[in-house]
């Protein structure tokens, strides 16, 4: 029996260190201060999984020192920072893509606005009667608050809605251009 009670000694050492050791609370900081830069980059718009799983990892870091688990607690702090950092990495690239896309799309229905302008403009001195062009003109000063809409959202730097406000505008403008159409076609002369 003595080399039992050896066993469990030897046991009770090893685990000692583990249970005994202190908490890694630098660790735990460098995760939090990971997550709070990855929010700052824009994570939690653009890549909210990876911030969340570093948010989660971090969570379990506190619960197991909470445990007096230092190991798992240092496992998950350094989990916690790794994440937070891919998610700054990710939220940057994505941010990029976003605000190039948003750039375009603010261009593209910019044009679309000028273009449908120059339509009403035409449509008026073509002598198009007047009550068919009160629709064409709410719809295109619709048009030119969501355009306004999407480049307040584009100086923010809110890119997800200056694409979604564009993306309104784009559809209003496309209206304009069917009803202008509409005014403009020739009206077919009945044969006697």
């Amino acid at each position: 029996m003595p080399t039992r009670r050896v066993f469990v000694l030897l046991a009770l050492v090893a685990a000692l260190p583990a249970a005994c050791g202190d908490p890694p609370a630098k660790e735990i900081q460098q995760g939090r201060d990971a997550i709070e830069a990855a929010k700052a980059a824009g994570a939690e718009q653009f890549a909210r999984e990876e911030l969340t799983a570093a948010q989660d990892a971090l969570k379990r870091a506190d619960d197991a020192v909470a445990q007096r688990d230092y190991r798992l607690a240092l496992n998950n702090a350094l989990d916690a920072r790794e994440r937070a950092q891919n998610a700054a990495k990710q939220a940057t690239a994505r941010k990029s893509v976003a605000k190039a896309d948003a750039e375009r799309a603010l261009g593209t229905t910019t044009l679309a606005l000028q273009q449908a302008h120059a339509r009403l403009k035409a449509a008026e001195a073509s002598r198009a009667p007047a009550r068919a062009l009160v629709r064409p003109r709410r719809t295109l000063a619709s048009a030119e608050q969501a355009v306004q809409k999407a480049r307040t959202a584009f100086t923010q730097g809110d890119y997800p809605a200056t694409t979604e406000a564009t993306s309104t505008a784009t559809s209003m403008l496309q209206a304009v251009a069917r009803e202008l159409d509409a005014v403009a076609a020739p009206v077919p002369r009945r044969r006697h």
